[in-house]
């Protein structure tokens, strides 16, 4: 039964919320475009309320479709690394002495701690598929031609710092795969030309990876780069905003003055945001990381076990094409994010673009092989074991016409032993 009294409190806080919308300057709404939560232009002069139904009313541009859906979905990956990622930094302790027991104590005595930290695991892996899938959509649809140049190179500036989180983020845990993994990869950035021993000095703060190494990691992971993408995510979507959808490959706009934002394009969010959600919840409820021994600066472990899709391409790239062929792949990269700047053709269909197309196809298959043979991929550090790579290996005992032996990764093997598994009875 409706206390008698309950009417009254409903009027009182509904002239109290009226009172607040009327009261608050509608610019505030202008936060949610910049952070891509809303589109259309904020009418200041009216109230609130009223500015922000108007604002949902706007109707974008006919291109808006599914297509421009990888964009929104990498950008929810990345606020889950944010959620989660502020969830682990409650527990996590970033030290040499205590980083890989609070890992332990994160998996097993924090409530949902383990589905946090495997969710950020995940959600890692996936915001890099949703960036480059978005990356070969712009490229491919030509959608880095004036006026958008500039937004091109954000969003480049946006991946690599994807890319930064990433390689940061993986020493954290403090075992002996993140460990032996970031130091082999510091050795082969040590011997880029000009800058790469400088950068490495800056990075391991110390002869080798130390605890000063992961202080380091630790600030740039959790205060210099969420500062960086903030900015660079603003600028995104505020150029975004400006010039709107690009047009089709074929040059001509569709017909008609657009939908709604809501509740059409907004549906199509809510559809992708929560696919998204649940394949990473199942893949952290099914695949969770395992977790190697503790690191031993000494001792380098029986093998690596990669968990991160960059981890995996770098690995391939150095183990079977050597130095110059990851070279020769990042220079590839830089051929993808340059070219644009210098395509200034008005023609957007790719037979028409033959460079840009054999290029993308080559980078996007190069990386989808390297990320298969890197996956499968269980070598020792070759760093430390001194032991030759398939690159590097000749044959021997071949005779004239006979078959090269065939040189393929390691199956996957069975874990077990401390280089698999830890005591702690982390996953």
């Amino acid at each position: 039964m409706v206390p008698r009294d309950s009417k009254p409190a409903r009027e009182w806080f509904a002239r109290l919320w009226a009172d607040l919308k009327a009261s608050t300057d509608a610019s505030l709404l202008a936060i949610l475009r910049f952070v891509g939560l809303l589109y259309g232009p904020i009418d200041t002069r009216l109230p609130m309320g009223a500015a922000f139904r108007k604002a949902l009313r706007h109707r974008l541009s006919p291109e808006a479709g599914w297509r421009q859906a990888f964009g929104g979905i990498a950008y929810l990956l990345f606020m889950i690394l944010v959620v989660t990622g502020v969830l682990l930094s409650f527990y996590y302790r970033p030290s040499t002495q205590e980083a890989y027991q609070s890992i332990q104590h994160i998996v097993s005595g924090v409530s949902f701690g383990w589905l946090m930290r495997d969710l950020h695991v995940w959600a890692a892996n996936l915001v890099v598929l949703a960036a480059l899938l978005h990356m070969a959509r712009v490229f491919f649809g030509a959608a880095y031609k004036p006026p958008r140049e500039t937004n091109w190179i954000v969003g480049v500036l946006l991946l690599f710092s994807v890319f930064a989180f990433g390689a940061t983020g993986y020493l954290l845990p403090w075992d002996q795969w993140s460990y032996w993994t970031v130091t082999e990869g510091l050795d082969i950035l040590a011997r880029a030309p000009i800058v790469g021993g400088w950068l490495v000095r800056v990075l391991r703060a110390d002869p080798i990876v130390s605890g000063a190494t992961l202080s380091r990691f630790f600030a740039i992971h959790v205060i210099v780069l969420p500062w960086l993408v903030l900015g660079l995510l603003a600028l995104h979507f505020a150029l975004v905003r400006k010039h709107g959808v690009a047009p089709r490959v074929s040059g001509t706009r569709t017909g008609g003055t657009g939908v709604p934002f809501f509740p059409h394009h907004f549906l199509r969010m809510v559809i992708a945001g929560t696919l998204v959600v649940a394949v990473a919840v199942t893949a952290a409820l099914l695949f969770p990381r395992p977790v190697a021994a503790p690191a031993n600066p000494a001792q380098p472990p029986g093998m690596l076990f990669s968990t991160w899709i960059l981890a995996d391409v770098s690995r391939a790239l150095i183990y079977y094409l050597g130095g110059w062929g990851f070279g020769a792949f990042l220079l590839l990269g830089a051929g993808m994010v340059l070219l644009p700047i210098f395509d200034r053709s008005p023609a957007r269909r790719l037979r028409r673009r033959p460079i840009v197309a054999a290029l993308g196809v080559l980078f996007f298959l190069t990386f989808a092989t390297a990320w298969g043979a890197g996956w499968r991929l269980r070598s020792v550090p070759t760093a430390t074991s001194g032991e030759l790579t398939p690159f590097q290996k000749q044959p021997t005992g071949a005779t004239p016409g006979a078959p090269l032996p065939r040189i393929a990764p390691a199956s996957r093997p069975a874990t077990s032993g401390s280089d698999t598994t830890n005591p702690g009875g982390a996953p």
